[in-house]
């Protein structure tokens, strides 16, 4: 690709909508979202899933932001009302919030990810940018937007599609694509059962990471033409992709280290088991997600805790951490943590012992307890004594277990009425 000037790049970003896909329940992480949508899942010790997506627009001078909401919302919005609403409107900045609202008729819940933005046409015109810039906001990874959108520019594309490489077994879950040697898209099949692998490379296909560059005006050529379709299922990869790729300029953007031209760091956390051990590779020493990347910082909004703590030094009760991330507000006290993540204000009482483990946010970990290979949700009181992740058959009697062993606890498992639901 041909370098970019940084002041073309500079005006193509301020000439860009984002939208940010953040509807879905993501069932696949089970009872993890059964309160919140899957963008809304904590992750990394004090983020959630979409500050990645919003992180990356602002890092990429993206300021011109909508996400659209709709399954169990709430926390999430919360979350983005309270750490991301310092944008500057005199400066043309915004981060919008744009949940299902029957904006074309009663009952009109969004019905596909085209027609989530389809049902903001109105707004998006209000914006009048020249290009929309469609992400999902339920994946984990940094990545620069003002160069894809550079790469659109210069391939005088009418759509862009961000791509990785995937093993084939994993393409199923995936919208594969064929391309020529220039990039352009010739096939693409959303969720195959047969996935086409890469020429020369039998073992790896060309995915989809749900990310999408529009010239505005073609966008809205296609959205309008698919709405008018009583056959669609108003999706993008099932429905607006493969209409196009054959009369228009369609191109795949490989989402590559502009250094080492390695595959660059992308996660869809979408499992209990690929949860879980996205967290725990952040505790490596050189992990491929780096978070104390200054020039590339991840934003949150992070309460205002005291730092970590960990009490007593006895032979039989020494409060410490081994080869672990611990947040703020957490007390660690004469017990044991080892290979794990913990979120903010995590309690671990005597004698207890967490060892390869995600513990989200406001647990407390009773006296004695044992905790292994686990994801325990937030807000979750591990009774005194307890031992999870020990006995797989025991652990399925109370618990959710991943099909990689993962135990996952809830509120609700411990018959903790955490939401109070009637």
């Amino acid at each position: 690709m041909i370098a970019q000037p940084q002041r073309l790049v500079s005006r193509i970003t301020r000439d860009t909508l984002a939208l940010v896909l953040a509807g879905g329940r993501g069932s696949r992480l089970k009872q993890l979202t059964d309160w919140r949508a899957k963008p809304g899942v904590p992750f990394g010790g004090k983020f959630r899933i979409i500050d990645f997506p919003l992180s990356n627009c602002v890092n990429s001078g993206i300021r011109r932001i909508g996400v659209l909401t709709q399954y169990k919302a709430h926390s999430l919005i919360r979350h983005i009302q309270l750490g991301w609403g310092n944008s500057n409107p005199q400066m043309g900045e915004f981060i919008e919030l744009l949940p299902a609202q029957q904006r074309i008729h009663e009952n009109s819940w969004y019905a596909g990810t085209a027609d989530a933005v389809y049902q903001n046409l109105d707004i998006i015109r209000s914006h009048d940018p020249e290009y929309v810039l469609i992400l999902a906001g339920d994946h984990i990874y940094k990545m620069d937007y003002g160069l894809m959108l550079a790469y659109h520019v210069e391939k005088q594309a009418d759509l862009t599609i961000g791509c990785i490489q995937v093993p084939l077994e994993e393409a199923k879950a995936f919208g594969v694509m064929g391309i020529d040697a220039d990039g352009r898209v010739q096939r693409f099949r959303e969720k195959p059962d047969n996935p086409d692998p890469i020429p020369g490379k039998p073992d790896t296909a060309l995915a989809s990471m749900g990310i999408y560059v529009f010239n505005t005006k073609f966008l809205y050529e296609q959205l309008i033409r698919d709405a008018d379709d009583p056959k669609s299922e108003h999706d993008f990869g099932k429905n607006i992709i493969p209409s196009v790729i054959n009369n228009y300029r369609v191109f795949a953007y490989p989402f590559l280290d502009v250094q080492s031209g390695k595959q660059s760091y992308w996660r869809d956390v979408g499992t209990v088991d690929s949860y879980w051990a996205a967290n725990l590779e952040l505790i490596g020493v050189t992990p491929d997600l780096n978070l104390y990347d200054k020039e590339w910082p991840i934003w949150t909004y992070q309460e205002q805790l005291p730092p970590a703590k960990f009490v007593f030094d006895d032979e039989d009760r020494r409060g410490m951490a081994v080869d672990s991330m611990v947040s703020g507000g957490c007390i660690i006290s004469g017990a044991v943590v080892r290979h794990s993540l913990l979120f903010s204000n995590v309690v671990v009482h005597e004698q207890a012992l967490v060892q390869d483990s995600v513990i989200l946010p406001n647990v407390t970990v009773g006296e004695g307890a044992r905790v292994r290979k686990a994801v325990v949700d937030k807000g979750c009181i591990i009774p005194p004594g307890m031992v999870i992740g020990e006995d797989p058959a025991e652990d399925r009697k109370r618990f959710e277990v991943s099909p990689g062993g993962v135990v996952l606890v809830t509120p609700e498992m411990l018959h903790q009425p955490l939401h109070h639901v009637r």
